[in-house]
């Protein structure tokens, strides 16, 4: 009997979501699968819209940014009616299994379908936010990051040429992952990141004081998601504390956008195949995933209710690195 494999993206786009596609589908087709590729995540599913993969069908398709399936949220979905529609669809087209490239909410979908499907559900994490516990890394994060990155060294340029405080913000609604290591790699003298309290007025005094030592341009990244708001509302906080006048960037989804980067294709191509292993290997309910070098597997609930933390030693760093 020929095992019958779906795969989507959904949520968020993150860039290598096509290299994992690529890859689901190449060692698919090596093991004897048969491929579905379905349209607009969940919604696709739903919908009955989907398209045959073969290996010549994903070719040209790892440089690209983006998703050649698509991708959104389903509010149809998250209600019982919606996944017992979804549920009719995969079984009349005859699917065993279902890979679901995406986040958290992607994920809880995966779970909430598992519970009521006799098929297999495996997770592989896309998503620039890095924030899915089960992997180290998640795919899209490092193109987004190097993306911002290149772009905050732009900004250094005009910052120092017109001995200004600039705010930028990034991505990150619920993490600081991206916020952190642009921002220590990019030099800012300040990181606001949701997972901790931001002090403004031990901000603004930093500042001054870098400013009273001569120090004529500073750079500030904040996440989305800081409790102090966003770029806009942190740059006007920060120039009523310190006289000075910040100029704003929000980098927004270019930080989604572009060819993902040699090691998010290399992770989303091991991921991939590894989510064909693991349906092979008679596993459901699970994220594949990379932890110190190693491929695993995690159950999906784990994946948002286990929380990843930040890299403790370069929080800590980040105010003695910008004296």
């Amino acid at each position: 009997m020929t095992l019958t494999v779906g795969v989507l993206t959904s949520g968020g786009d993150a860039p290598g979501m096509n290299a994992a596609i690529r890859s689901v589908v190449r060692m698919g087709a090596h093991r004897g699968c048969r491929l579905l590729g379905f349209h607009r995540g969940f919604e696709g599913v739903i919908r009955g819209d989907f398209e045959t993969l073969e290996p010549r069908s994903v070719s040209n398709i790892l440089q690209r940014g983006g998703t050649i399936l698509k991708t959104a949220r389903s509010e149809a979905f998250k209600t019982e009616e919606g996944r017992a529609c979804a549920r009719q669809v995969l079984d009349e087209c005859g699917v065993n299994a279902l890979v679901i490239i995406g986040g958290d909410g992607s994920f809880r979908g995966g779970h909430a379908l598992d519970a009521m499907w006799d098929g297999q559900v495996i997770g592989v994490p896309g998503t620039i936010d890095n924030d899915i516990h089960g992997s180290d890394a998640t795919i899209g994060f490092d193109t987004a990051l190097n993306t911002a990155l290149e772009a905050i060294d732009r900004i250094r340029d005009t910052a120092s040429a017109h001995e200004r405080l600039f705010v930028v913000e990034v991505m990150g609604r619920h993490s600081g992952f991206i916020a952190l290591d642009v921002g220590t790699a990019g030099g800012a003298e300040e990181i606001f990141v949701p997972e901790t309290a931001s002090d403004l007025d031990v901000c603004a005094e930093r500042l001054k004081a870098a400013r009273a030592k001569g120090k004529v341009m500073s750079i500030v990244v904040c996440a989305e998601g800081d409790e102090q708001g966003g770029a806009f509302e942190i740059a006007q906080k920060l120039q009523r504390k310190t006289g000075f006048e910040p100029r704003v960037t929000v980098l927004g989804h270019i930080q989604r956008g572009g060819a993902p980067t040699a090691r998010d294709r290399i992770l989303a191509t091991k991921l991939g195949a590894f989510a064909i292993e693991a349906i092979q290997d008679g596993k459901t309910d699970v994220m594949a995933g990379e932890l110190r070098g190693e491929l695993v597997t995690t159950p999906l609930e784990e994946t948002w209710t286990r929380k990843k933390d930040l890299d403790a030693f370069l929080v800590a760093l980040v105010p003695i690195l910008a004296k």
